[in-house]
């Protein structure tokens, strides 16, 4: 039986890319949809223009987790078998989206729970380098996370995903912001979810993007993913040296 699978995307402010990106993403992926985080510029006006997507659309931005979230929810709530996540800024090559849910490995006996994209675990031709202060929060918090964990993570922050819908359940996510993988790891951990990674190109198109704020400062944006790590162990009564049984 052919698995069911939805493509989501997280939006916000993204007329300049969405729609080619979402012409790529709908030549391999059958069902498409798109969270508009409250978008302000011309992002609503171009989707509503685009057959065969799906659209939710949150009033007002909530951040890049509550967007994630949403996609969760409707995943489940509309039967599919998995999802995928992939953004919106050019970084994630959509044909790569169905290699994701081969990945999975649905049909075996012991799928995988999640297949998370990384961009350090294979060197491809053309890999950009990534901005300084991005690697370095990345490489230090992957470390802290498989010191703690044992998951044998290389990339904690890679959007590029697919999940079983099974495991989409398991989650229960409140840190609406970027922080959001971090919450998502250690709640894999505490429910023993089974994760592999899958190489994708390092492609960065806009370096200066930033992340909203305070969190655009480097120091204060790793204090914060380790107070986010730091709250979330403790609200899953989990300590360092927790493993995932599932990981490989």
């Amino acid at each position: 039986m052919t698995a069911r699978y939805l493509t989501a995307l997280p939006v916000y402010n993204e007329a300049a890319h969405v729609a080619p990106v979402l012409a790529e993403v709908r030549r391999y992926s059958p069902d498409v949809l798109v969270v508009d985080d409250g978008s302000s510029d011309g992002t609503p006006g171009i989707l509503q223009r685009i057959d065969g997507i799906r659209v939710v659309r949150h009033p007002q931005n909530a951040g890049y987790g509550a967007a994630l979230r949403t996609a969760f929810e409707y995943t489940l709530e509309h039967g599919f078998d998995a999802l995928v996540t992939i953004d919106c800024d050019g970084q994630h090559e959509p044909h790569r989206i169905p290699e994701l849910i081969a990945a999975l490995q649905l049909d075996s006996e012991d799928p995988c729970d999640i297949v998370s994209g990384s961009r350090y675990l294979q060197q491809f031709d053309g890999d950009s380098l990534p901005p300084e202060d991005r690697r370095r929060i990345n490489l230090q918090i992957t470390q802290q996370m498989n010191r703690c964990f044992d998951l044998q993570l290389s990339d904690t922050f890679c959007g590029f995903k697919a999940y079983r819908a099974e495991a989409l359940s398991k989650f229960d996510i409140t840190e609406l912001g970027y922080a959001m993988p971090l919450q998502l790891w250690v709640q894999a951990v505490r429910h023993n979810l089974r994760i592999v990674e899958f190489p994708v190109p390092l492609i960065y198109l806009d370096e200066n993007r930033s992340f909203g704020g305070s969190l655009d400062d480097s120091k204060r944006r790793l204090a914060y993913y380790q107070e986010v790590i730091r709250r979330e162990m403790q609200a899953q009564a989990i300590e360092c040296g927790a493993t995932t049984a599932g990981a490989p």
